[in-house]
């Protein structure tokens, strides 16, 4: 057992070893432009990438607006339910994002899409909604890319295709994002 573990996390340092620090940087930068616009933030994931997208923007939502002064406007597409279940139903599951930015996102918004295989249906039709809407597309996507590592503005590669290990290096990231703005390395 302690072989496998360690091998684990040997596995994991390398994974948050292989994350960009310039791509991170661009991606605070795009981040704190938005605020600064007073733009829109979408993002969303499905499985554990739609909890890390949760969680991120309950982070950048509460803990990086209290220290920027003014907050930032940010929401997760994979939080509602209803909103979920009524599209996918009347019109298809790989429409559940797309049609919410076609509500909601304006040109000149970010959209942030966590995803390990970087392929999901769902996934690519919203970032091929963004850019055809001029908004911008930031994706964090595990070892294989996928198709959002092609078509999105700005994406930090994972280099692993483990879900766990990949989800835990998007986490780090979106931490990173955020303790930048926490802790007034950005402001």
């Amino acid at each position: 057992m302690q072989h496998y573990l360690s091998a684990y996390l040997r596995q994991q340092k390398a994974a948050l070893d292989s994350i960009s620090v310039e791509q991170v940087e661009t991606i605070i930068r795009k981040f704190k432009k938005c605020w600064e616009e007073d733009r829109q933030v979408f993002v969303f994931g499905n499985g554990g990438s739609a909890s890390n997208a949760s969680h991120f923007v309950t982070d950048l939502g509460k803990s990086a607006s209290d220290r920027m002064g003014r907050r930032f406007r940010v929401s997760s597409l994979n939080e509602s339910i209803s909103w979920i279940t009524a599209l996918g139903n009347d019109y298809a599951y790989d429409e559940v994002y797309r049609m919410q930015l076609h509500n909601y996102a304006r040109p000149g918004d970010l959209v942030m899409m966590l995803s390990v295989s970087g392929s999901s249906p769902n996934l690519v039709k919203a970032a091929e909604w963004s850019r055809e809407n001029g908004v911008e597309t930031i994706a964090l996507v595990g070892g294989k890319g996928g198709t959002l590592a092609e078509i999105s503005d700005t994406v930090v590669r994972i280099a692993d295709t483990h879900y766990g290990r990949a989800e835990d290096a998007q986490m780090a990231i979106c931490h990173l994002i955020c303790y930048a703005f926490i802790e007034g390395e950005v402001g």
